[in-house]
């Protein structure tokens, strides 16, 4: 899944070396009212300072209906 956002920098200390990581396991994102799997959550880190710039979910459709 590709994200429209284009990220260059780090809002809070302006570095430009940005990485990705993602979380999963017991780190995964589940929807609060359904049975499933639940999802990866993915992120874009500032690689200087650690800064998390952007979170989401690697699979935003399992979550549909949830509210």
């Amino acid at each position: 899944m590709k994200h429209s956002t284009k990220v260059t920098e780090c809002p809070k200390c302006g570095g430009k070396e940005l990485g990705k990581g993602k979380q999963n396991g017991y780190g995964a994102m589940f929807p609060g009212n359904k049975m499933s799997f639940g999802s990866d959550v993915e992120y874009i880190i500032c690689t200087e300072c650690g800064f998390i710039i952007e979170s989401y979910v690697k699979k935003p459709e399992k979550f549909k209906g949830t509210l």
